[in-house]
């Protein structure tokens, strides 16, 4: 049985990378910022997982849509913004915890743009996500290292480091390591890419200095390691994690390692959902 639904997902996927995608431009725009010249990034609460929606010049981008626990609060936040188009959707790997309400996310918006890493999983999850997918036309644009397609307009800059390889042993590993840069302004979103990813981005010797840090992994000891973390060299850290998980993230020592670093911590199991908002030049908590 395992072999047969291991086979179906690949099938699948094959199919969802030959489809064409589908872009309607004649959507409805959604409400995006109350301030035309600002980029909103919203790290929203869905418990033990991830989920970011940046807003900028009109357009909607999200990155991973939280685990199954988290789909009311997902859902309802996004209908409380009025949002009806995503211009761009990651999916930053095959863990539930991260693409737990893809299938409904896919289903609910016009979705323009699907980008994932290049791997599968045999999961039930993944599998709803590819089924919608393909029930909407939409292809998969693969996300890796120097991919430029992502586009969100005036004052924008969308720079991919990783995924730098094919395969890796850990599925963690597939996740993009991403700088969104909004004028003078800069954040990085590492999905749960591990110290491996992070040791290849330093030997490449990446641009990856940014004002706001998205912590790997929910701020497990499998992220944010010393050297990285000081060629970021953030002033805010996030961390998109839940409470009393089984998991005991974040760690206490990548706590240490911000507060030695004077990176002032957010995390969304005690304050919500934390909406940053940037003007280009300075960064201010919502």
């Amino acid at each position: 049985m395992k072999i047969k639904f291991k086979f179906l997902a690949v099938f699948m996927i094959i199919l969802i990378f030959s489809f064409v995608g589908c872009t309607n431009e004649n959507s409805k725009k959604s409400i995006q910022n109350s301030n035309s010249n600002e980029m909103l990034v919203h790290f929203i609460d869905v418990g033990q997982g991830d989920s970011m929606l940046i807003q900028a010049n009109g357009k909607n981008l999200l990155i991973d849509s939280g685990p199954k626990t988290g789909k009311d609060n997902l859902l309802n936040y996004l209908k409380s913004l009025n949002i009806s188009k995503l211009d761009y959707v990651i999916a930053t790997h095959p863990h539930e915890d991260h693409i737990g309400n893809m299938a409904d996310i896919i289903k609910k918006y016009d979705v323009s743009n699907f980008y994932a890493p290049k791997v599968e999983h045999t999961s039930k999850t993944f599998e709803k996500m590819i089924e919608s997918l393909q029930s909407k036309n939409l292809k998969i644009n693969v996300i890796k290292k120097g991919v430029d397609s992502i586009n969100l307009g005036k004052g924008t800059k969308v720079t991919v480091f990783s995924p730098t390889q094919d395969s890796y042993e850990e599925l963690n590993n597939y996740s993009p390591v991403m700088k969104i840069e909004y004028g003078k302004t800069s954040f990085l979103f590492t999905g749960d890419a591990e110290k491996e990813v992070e040791k290849e981005i330093l030997n490449n010797n990446d641009d990856i200095e940014s004002d706001v840090l998205k912590l790997g992994h929910h701020g497990s000891s499998t992220s944010t390691t010393k050297n990285f973390l000081k060629k970021v060299n953030p002033s805010l850290g996030v961390i998109c994690v839940g409470n009393n998980n089984t998991y005991n993230h974040p760690n206490k020592d990548t706590i240490s390692r911000l507060k030695d670093n004077n990176v002032t911590i957010y995390q969304t199991n005690k304050e919500g959902t934390i909406v940053l908002s940037s003007n280009g030049s300075t960064i201010t908590k919502r």
